[in-house]
């Protein structure tokens, strides 16, 4: 039996996140909230995972030539990675949205619009200062975004769908207490903490 997809990837994430300069940069930004040099450092952590997986991300400032239409964000998407192939309009394997926002629409947003997009693997990074106002906020994504899905079409949604929120838990050591990470369960429209 092979790992599920978030598995692989977050432990790809975990070394990506390890890296002196990104740690040092990630770190620094979510302890001080400068949460667009957050944005920037895990964009660079994001699209190293992607790299990692054998995959080629495309996200601002990372440049990737894979489709016919050269962008930066493909669908207004923070970050899309795609695997190897000669078709020239590919779809992607994942797609991720960093929101920075401390707006809980705005991280709803984020989450509706990975919804939107098929793929093997959907993820919505956001922020929260107090590691305590996590579950609180993915409870709200669940009311709010994933009921709102009608069972049919939520129970056939294909892929992995997981919500990733960063604090500042535990800064002395970075990067373990700073993510956690909720996966969907699409049968009982509920996100689970993964361990």
């Amino acid at each position: 039996m092979t790992d599920p997809l978030i598995t692989r990837w977050r432990a790809a994430f975990s070394d990506a996140v390890q890296r002196q300069e990104d740690a040092e940069r990630l770190k620094q930004a979510a302890t001080q909230g400068r949460l667009a040099d957050w944005t920037a450092a895990l964009t660079s952590c994001v699209v190293a995972t992607c790299r990692e997986m054998g995959w080629v991300a495309s996200a601002i400032g990372h440049k990737a030539s894979l489709l016919p239409v050269d962008q930066s964000e493909y669908l207004a998407v923070d970050v899309m990675a795609f695997g190897d192939g000669a078709k020239r309009w590919r779809f992607p394997l994942a797609v991720a949205e960093l929101e920075n926002s401390q707006s809980p629409d705005r991280i709803a947003y984020s989450l509706w619009k990975v919804l939107s997009v098929r793929a093997d693997l959907r993820i919505v990074f956001c922020y929260r200062r107090k590691p305590e106002d996590g579950p609180a906020l993915v409870r709200f994504l669940e009311s709010e975004v994933v009921q709102a899905m009608e069972l049919a079409g939520r129970v056939c949604l294909e892929g992995e769908t997981v919500v990733v929120v960063g604090s500042t838990n535990e800064a002395d050591y970075f990067p373990y207490g700073f993510f956690r990470w909720w996966q969907l369960d699409s049968g009982t429209g509920r996100f689970s903490l993964i361990c």
